[in-house]
């Protein structure tokens, strides 16, 4: 029986400023129809590149050749390298869904949820929209998401990111294809929902023996669900096999350097080795012990009493709030002077609304929030932008946080000029570099765009800019959630090395526990917008006493990657 889909002699590249890039080099390997063959490597590698190559989604200018032969149930095969746009429409959606990697860019923000959905069904399925309707009900509730009767009303921008992605994932499945490419699809979801979502998405191929093509740079994931690997480095494929033989005992240096950049207990204390010890030789480096760590000492810089922050979910016709929705329910804690805590819990907890609170991005309903004393869950405007200059926050999606229009100079030095506009542009400049070497960028890129950078790149821009105003307290919101486990593990080391050379104090907000463990002095565990548990980094990880803790700890996929 023939693969259903063959891959033979792949390459890909693309012409800019007269010159060929070579994306995807000469690549081959199959996918078997109910098997989950796991495609992993960097950001860069040309994994994504390859996924939309199935369903001709690359630009105009990119130029590919080989085979890519697609045969379903044993029938003839056909190369989709070289289908006609009419039999691409009969293929897209319908025989070959795709997860995007970033649902905030791939749904549309004018259309509510459900109409994306049910669009593709009254297509491809010749449903009306009623049927449509109760079909995609039916879709929102396999895919766990809360409230389904709802959710179809609401837009892109009222859910949150793992919501997102869960609505992408439902879409994807709406038409039962035989092949379901991946690409990244629990990025953006904690540990229990990406859990359930693996289970769905191995129960559904059981059911219609469907192939999935998995993109990811989690490699505890690729260990629990991947039947086959072909790890990509540099747009080749270095090395292919079981995934039980290649997570044992790999056999290239990249494939080790993957494995070895995942935090460990171990770790803790050390900084983290990336992909270039492996490839330099230069191992032995990673076993020293991280001077990074500063001691927390007993000075509150942060104390949050009673802190609730409610969302209108229901209005009369004069604007009177006949109902509303507790993101953060009565929320109490301190954060001393050089600690770091780390804020955990499912998405859609009231992880990412108690950070912005913490800030008065988003206005508290009620409690109070006392920055070295002073009450600023009452501050003004005013007294705020003067408060910011020592709270700063590092955004979740470093792409939608970056204006695209701004330099990457321009973006760094925009709040020096802000909070001191008697500085001068030169040492603004003279700054801005100075802040890229910290956060190991040439500075050479200061005249370039965020579009311009890779995810990992964006993401320590970023923090540059949020260390421009010299903050002593800083908030990581999911700051390395997007991220490969190579480029997660040196913004992890860069963290760490800055705290040293800052002395600053973090908020660290995450779903993933081994990076949680990791970073965090302390960790408080929230559900349904309360904080239920907190304690040490060993106490929580290693003696839960929450049952909801130990649920999001059993979770953890592959645990004995990282455990």
């Amino acid at each position: 029986m023939l693969p259903l889909v063959q891959i033979k002699n792949l390459s890909i590249s693309f012409v800019q400023d007269d010159k060929i890039l070579a994306a995807v080099k000469n690549i081959s390997f199959n996918i078997l129809g109910g098997k989950i063959t796991a495609l992993i490597g960097e950001s860069g590698s040309g994994k994504s590149v390859t996924a939309l190559s199935f369903l001709q989604l690359l630009p105009a200018q990119a130029k590919l050749t080989g085979n890519m032969l697609f045969s379903e149930d044993g029938a003839d095969s056909e190369d989709l390298l070289h289908s006609s746009v009419s039999a691409m429409q009969q293929f897209r959606g319908n025989k070959i869904a795709m997860i995007f990697q970033e649902p905030m860019t791939s749904l549309n923000p004018v259309h509510t949820c459900g109409a994306q959905v049910m669009e593709s069904l009254m297509l491809h399925k010749k449903m009306n929209k009623q049927a449509a309707k109760k079909a995609t009900i039916e879709l929102f509730e396999k895919v766990e998401l809360p409230r389904p009767e709802e959710m179809i009303n609401r837009y892109p921008h009222q859910i949150s990111g793992g919501q997102k992605q869960r609505i992408m994932i439902a879409m994807a499945m709406s038409c039962d294809p035989a092949l379901l490419i991946a690409d990244e699809p629990t990025t953006a979801l904690d540990v229990r929902v990406q859990k359930n979502i693996l289970l769905l998405l191995k129960k559904l191929q059981a059911e219609n023996g469907m192939g999935i093509l998995l993109i990811t740079h989690d490699l505890s994931l690729v260990a629990d669900v991947a039947d086959e690997i072909a790890v990509m480095y540099k747009g080749e494929i270095v090395e292919a096999g079981f995934a039980k033989e290649i997570l044992e005992a790999p056999q290239h240096n990249y494939t080790k350097a993957l494995l070895a950049c995942l935090p460990t207990v171990n770790s803790k204390g050390k900084r983290l080795p990336v992909i270039e010890d492996y490839l330099q030789n230069t191992i032995s480096s990673i076993q020293e012990s991280s001077e990074s760590s500063s001691i927390p000492s007993s000075e509150i810089v942060l104390k949050v009493e009673n802190l609730s922050v409610s969302f209108p979910t229901k209005k009369n016709i004069l604007g009177k709030t006949l109902a509303d929705y507790k993101a953060v329910d009565d929320v109490s804690f301190t954060v001393n002077k050089n600690e770091t805590v780390g804020l955990v819990g499912e998405s859609g907890c009231g992880k990412t609304t108690l950070g912005r609170a913490i800030l008065n991005l988003v206005k508290p309903t009620s409690g109070n929030i006392y920055f070295k004393e002073k009450n600023i869950s009452k501050a003004t405007d005013t007294e705020m932008r003067l408060i910011r200059k020592e709270l700063q926050i590092v955004f979740q999606d470093p792409y939608g946080s970056l204006n695209p229009r701004l330099s990457i100079g321009d973006a760094i030095t925009e709040p020096m000029k802000v909070h001191n506009p008697t500085s001068t542009q030169k040492r603004r400049k003279e700054k801005a570099i100075h802040l890229l070497e910290e956060v190991n960028l040439n500075t050479s890129f200061l005249n370039r765009y965020p579009h311009q950078f890779s995810g990992g790149q964006r993401q320590r821009i970023c923090i540059a800019r949020a260390l421009a105003l010299e903050p002593n307290f800083l908030i990581f919101d999911e700051s390395v959630s997007a991220l490969d486990v190579s480029v997660q593990a040196q913004v992890l080391n860069l963290i760490n090395d800055l705290k040293a050379a800052h002395n600053f104090t973090s908020i660290f907000i995450s779903h993933n526990l081994a990076v949680m463990h990791y970073i965090s002095d302390r960790i408080m565990v929230m559900k349904n917008g309360k904080i239920i548990e907190t304690g040490s980094a060993d106490e929580v990880i290693f003696h839960p006493k929450e049952t909801y803790t130990k649920e999001l700890l059993n979770a953890v996929p592959n645990s004995k990657l990282i455990y």
